[in-house]
């Protein structure tokens, strides 16, 4: 019997051994209960291309900060914060569709990033990272600051759940009901600037976007009420996160990568075998 639980949990154990992999463990559970939080409301009001955007315009000012000897990941925050100011006003003055704005936004702070880089002679490994990610390189002042910024987003979301769903639903009969809209929707956009840099330390900014939407977008398939969704994404960004570090420990491939692609897979699983929209479960009409 003890032969028998020694097989089935040193392979969970054993990785623990190392404090990098705790380090990692914490820091992609932390991401996956924040992305997947705020990632329901991205998901909701169909924000994914913003995502996409703020983490490219945050690479802006991680080149930005290297190039003057800063903190890569503060330049990227006030960046990705100043990035999503911008796309909301533009969209609200000029009166353009938000993915108008965005792309606007988008281009032109991501060329000044590209235009940054020129400068930089050699491609370095703190940039590297920047792009591709590197969760068993987070150390404990990464783990203090995705945490402070985790909190941050989690607190905006409980302190004014009502407020965001009933806008996410109906903005129009909200701002009639007196909810400040248009205030909302400027600190969703600065929220979501903020758990996209929690999101790039850990899976960097190529992959960032799929810890914000694919969670999200796989709870979706299974449940259908709104906090139903959220605390779904949340179980199921904890799950395939965990399932993806372990794989790339044990096959020893990109952390980032892995576990983008078991919450990939999660997503396809739900799509074939989901009770309510699943490809391979729907019943055909039945012929007459």
């Amino acid at each position: 019997m003890g032969d028998t639980l020694a097989l089935l949990f040193n392979p969970l154990l054993e990785p623990l051994a190392f404090p990098f992999m705790q380090r990692g463990l914490l820091a992609v559970a932390l991401v996956g209960v924040v992305c997947a939080v705020i990632g329901t409301y991205v998901v909701m009001k169909g924000l994914a291309f913003v995502g996409d955007a703020l983490a490219h315009c945050a690479f802006t000012g991680a080149a930005t900060a290297f190039l003057v000897g800063g903190n890569v990941y503060l330049g990227a925050a006030v960046t990705g914060v100043l990035s999503a100011v911008a796309i909301t006003w533009v969209g609200r003055t000029a009166r353009v569709p938000l993915d108008t704005a965005i792309g606007i936004i988008f281009a032109g702070v991501f060329a000044l990033g590209v235009l940054m880089m020129s400068r930089v002679r050699n491609y370095t490994v703190d940039l590297f990272a920047f792009v591709f990610g590197n969760v068993l390189g987070v150390g404990p002042d990464d783990l203090i600051a995705i945490a402070i910024m985790g909190a941050l987003a989690l607190l905006f979301v409980l302190l004014l759940y009502k407020e965001l769903l009933f806008t996410a639903y109906d903005p129009t009969m909200a701002a009639a009901s007196g909810v400040p809209v248009v205030l909302l929707q400027y600190l969703l956009m600065v929220v979501l600037g903020l758990t996209t840099i929690v999101t790039l330390r850990a899976v960097g900014i190529v992959l960032a976007v799929a810890m914000l939407v694919t969670p999200a977008a796989t709870a979706s398939l299974l449940v259908h009420r709104f906090h139903h969704i959220m605390l779904v994404a949340v179980a199921v960004a904890l799950v395939c996160t965990t399932t993806g570090l372990y794989l790339s420990y044990y096959l020893a491939v990109a952390s980032g990568a892995a576990i983008v692609l078991v919450t990939t897979l999660a997503f396809l699983l739900a799509l074939a075998f989901s009770p309510r929209r699943g490809l391979l479960t729907q019943r055909k009409p039945s012929a007459v």
